[in-house]
């Protein structure tokens, strides 16, 4: 009798925190290019001073939720990625951050509509939609030898 386990390599732990349908406790990246888009969505999500032993990890993008849709705080927003991403993630260049209203038509953020894509990031319901930014990031992670381009979108 042959018995075969297949072992994916993991890179580490998921964003969104889902429970895993392999028998990990938590889902698992399973590549270099997931693993970074998840610690780049988990590092903006974070609030300022709710990790231990790290409470300068993550980013106060939730005290612009309520604040007007202007350039004023969408610069803010800006500076706060990426400051967070100059400290705690090295490797990765931010290419360019877009921010905008999301009542805003943009072909650039639009294309990305589906809900099964892992690019898309919603915190908010399309009935806030007047009071939603949306946040485009482009980033490229240089590991060395090699770099990949890629983005994200969050809606906050």
């Amino acid at each position: 009798m042959n018995i075969f386990i297949s072992m994916a390599a993991t890179y580490g732990i998921d964003f969104p925190f889902r429970e895993s349908v392999t028998g990990d406790y938590l889902k698992m990246t399973t590549s270099p290019e997931r693993e970074v888009r998840a610690n780049l969505i988990h590092l903006i999500l974070t609030k300022k001073g709710s990790r231990f032993f790290l409470p300068d990890f993550g980013t106060r993008i939730y005290e612009y939720i309520f604040d007007q849709n202007d350039m004023i705080t969408f610069n803010l927003i800006e500076e706060e990625i990426r400051e967070g991403c100059r400290k705690y993630l090295p490797n990765l260049d931010i290419n360019s951050i877009r921010v905008i209203s999301a009542e805003e038509e943009d072909n650039t953020m639009s294309k990305v509509d589906d809900d099964e894509d892992d690019r898309l990031y919603r915190l908010a319901d399309p009935s806030t939609k007047p009071y939603t930014a949306k946040v485009k990031i482009d980033y490229t992670v240089n590991n060395g030898a090699f770099s990949s381009s890629d983005f994200v979108i969050i809606n906050i």
